[in-house]
């Protein structure tokens, strides 16, 4: 198929015009994107279904002006110009780069089987979350989970020798999938790879084969049960995350799902990312994002102005300040005294709505929260017009994991390279 962006393209035609007889739009060279854009399969008999793309975007390091972008896809990649990327009147506005798409990821269809299926409206959760994570850290937890596991002799690893082999990782049970980056960097340390068939936030009906595993038999098993590990919890969260969200959505409230602060030491990165996934705020992710003056504080200082002030003078202009209020005489003095936010906490909902209303009629820009025994069934009564952000500890407390296992494949050796 050949898809027109601005350049000319005779319908039927095996491949686009050359530049010159298109007077309206040269073409740049292909180096232009090489460097921008991953390098895929060329047309020939064996690919039927590549195709020609062109785009009006420019690119960042040879930029041309009023240029266009010649691109061949194949089957299960996105065909459009970059995600988030600034539009002007349906086309991309003058002088937007291609480093401004979030995410260039392949998105494979989704994955069917006598066995199982996925849900309808499965996709990529949000604009390429994995971005978040830095490599780094990635890399350092992988190695402290392992090494926890196996911090001295492996001695199964005689049992099963080191044969290259491949294993399936399927979904026993219904949720949100998430944790991709966390799995993919455990067995990235064990030199084994990892081939998804669904997305990062696709919604899961079991059973349903999710990835394959390749490399040595005992490094595939070696990682199996931490690489498990992690994306269950990841993904129980996630799918907690989203069935909060949507059950304030059905509300029709417009304010915020939150998780808190309440998080397993050591696995706060994965949690915090699994209710990004589930499209929660992840609220503040340590002590350095926010200031969050609680009821020990107030109370430490001798007061909510003292501790307000206190507050306010150390995070100067960087970081908002928020004060935990458990009365309306308290959440107004916190206001008076400089509080970005104010988080009402453990108010039932007959008090909580009387009481963000009176604040917000005296403090209009005051971020309110509400916080404090909230679960999914009584969440739609925390959600009202004065409430900005519902916070939930159980998110990360109590959310079940999901289930998956990894099976290898029954006396199939995998040739290297295959």
């Amino acid at each position: 198929m050949d898809v027109e962006g601005e350049g000319c393209v005779t319908p039927g035609s095996p491949r686009p015009h050359a530049p010159a007889a298109c007077p309206r739009r040269p073409l740049p060279s292909p180096r232009a994107c090489s460097s921008a854009l991953p390098s895929p399969p060329l047309p020939s008999s064996r690919n039927p279904q590549v195709s020609v793309l062109r785009f009006p975007f420019r690119v960042p390091k040879e930029p041309q002006a009023g240029g266009g972008l010649e691109l061949r896809s194949r089957p299960g990649w996105r065909e459009g110009a970059p995600l988030g990327a600034p539009r002007r009147g349906g086309r991309l506005a003058p002088g937007a780069a291609l480093d401004s798409a979030p995410c260039r990821r392949p998105v494979p269809g989704p994955e069917r089987s006598p066995s199982g299926r996925v849900a309808p409206g499965s996709g990529v959760a949000g604009p390429c979350l994995p971005l978040l994570l830095p490599p780094t850290v990635l890399a350092a937890l992988a190695d402290s989970w392992l090494q926890e596991d196996c911090p001295g002799l492996n001695f199964a690893a005689l049992a099963t020798g080191a044969v290259p082999s491949k294993a399936a990782l399927w979904a026993k049970s219904p949720g949100m999938l998430a944790g991709q980056p966390f799995f993919d960097a455990i067995f990235a340390r064990l030199d084994c790879q990892v081939s998804w068939f669904l997305p990062e936030g696709s919604r899961l009906v079991p059973v349903v084969k999710v990835a394959e595993v390749q490399g040595p038999a005992h490094r595939l098993l070696l990682g199996e049960r931490v690489a498990l590990n992690t994306l269950a919890r990841c993904s129980g969260i996630a799918s907690a995350a989203a069935q909060a969200v949507g059950v304030a959505k059905a509300t029709g409230w417009a304010g915020r799902v939150a998780g808190t602060r309440k998080t397993t030491p050591g696995f706060r990165m994965v949690e915090k990312y699994g209710l990004l996934v589930g499209g929660a705020a992840c609220h503040r992710y340590d002590l350095g994002a926010l200031v969050m003056v609680k009821d020990n504080h107030i109370l430490a200082a001798g007061g909510v102005d003292k501790a307000v002030r206190g507050a306010r003078q150390a995070a100067a202009f960087a970081l908002k300040v928020e004060v935990e209020c458990s009365s309306l005489q308290e959440a107004v003095r916190a206001a008076k005294a400089g509080a970005d936010l104010v988080m009402l906490d453990n108010f039932k909902p007959k008090e909580l709505h009387p009481t963000a209303a009176a604040l917000k009629s005296r403090f209009p820009s005051v971020t309110v929260e509400a916080s404090g025994g909230v679960t999914l069934d009584n969440l739609p009564q925390f959600c009202g017009p004065h409430i900005d952000v519902v916070s939930l500890g159980m998110l990360t407390q109590a959310a079940p994991a999901l289930d998956f296992s990894l099976k290898l494949f029954a006396g199939e050796a995998v040739a290297p390279g295959s």
